[in-house]
């Protein structure tokens, strides 16, 4: 894979002995990827992330795997928060919810999956820590998404799905309090149980995004929760 080389200025030192142990996935949520690159490089902008994949499956470097990106925000996974700290962050180029959001391209698909799998390879993150932006700031964030290819990406050793005998929309009611089993996920406990239903919704049932906890979701849970065990605590 070639890597195009955009250095941003937006980055930091990350704590002394902290792990690469987590991998964000974003969309950049603008009309076009230049002007997606543009801002995580403009230093008045405050924002950046390892590397950004273009629709035609280009990817650009703005900032080393070994320094801190500012892409993750306020967010929590699995205990921890400030995952900045922590974290590889992806910016993948969609127009998102606000500018027209569309699927993701075959060639910018294979690109991330490529990306990804080459990260995993670098550092010891589980494929439980491998997330979406809505997954670990449900309260501010949509992306990257219910058009994303998250079962795709999973089938090639990258995140998390259920096997089809816990498919979203099969089989019977996982049973279980849905609020426990979106905690053993990872999701932050104490926010609104609706909108942490959603962003569940957006990853694991994209055919049905309402933050209702009907039988074809409460399976989802229980599949993907089984699939996350055994995890550790807080590392």
């Amino acid at each position: 894979m070639r890597i195009h080389d955009a250095p941003s200025p937006n980055q930091d030192d990350r704590p002394a002995g902290m792990p690469v142990d987590m991998l964000v996935l974003h969309y950049t949520g603008m009309p076009s990827g230049a002007g997606a690159i543009a801002r995580l490089r403009d230093p008045a902008a405050r924002v950046s992330s390892h590397y950004v994949v273009e629709e035609d499956g280009a990817v650009f470097r703005l900032v080393p795997e070994s320094r801190r990106a500012w892409h993750a925000g306020i967010s929590h996974w699995r205990g921890r928060s400030g995952l900045n700290d922590r974290s590889i962050g992806i910016e993948i180029v969609n127009p998102g919810h606000e500018w027209g959001y569309r699927p993701f391209p075959a060639l910018q698909m294979a690109a991330v999956c490529d990306l990804c799998l080459g990260i995993l390879g670098r550092h010891p993150i589980a494929a439980r820590d491998v997330v979406g932006h809505s997954d670990i700031a449900p309260d501010r964030k949509q992306d990257p998404g219910e058009f994303f290819d998250w079962e795709g990406l999973a089938a090639n050793g990258v995140g998390l799905w259920p096997a089809p005998a816990g498919k979203p929309d099969q089989g019977p009611d996982g049973g279980g309090d849905t609020a426990a089993l979106l905690a053993a996920i990872g999701y932050r406990p104490d926010l609104p149980l609706p909108l942490l239903l959603t962003a569940f919704q957006r990853r694991w049932r994209p055919s049905l995004v309402d933050g209702q906890p009907d039988a074809g979701t409460r399976a989802a849970l229980a599949a993907v929760a089984a699939l996350a065990e055994p995890g550790p605590g807080p590392d």
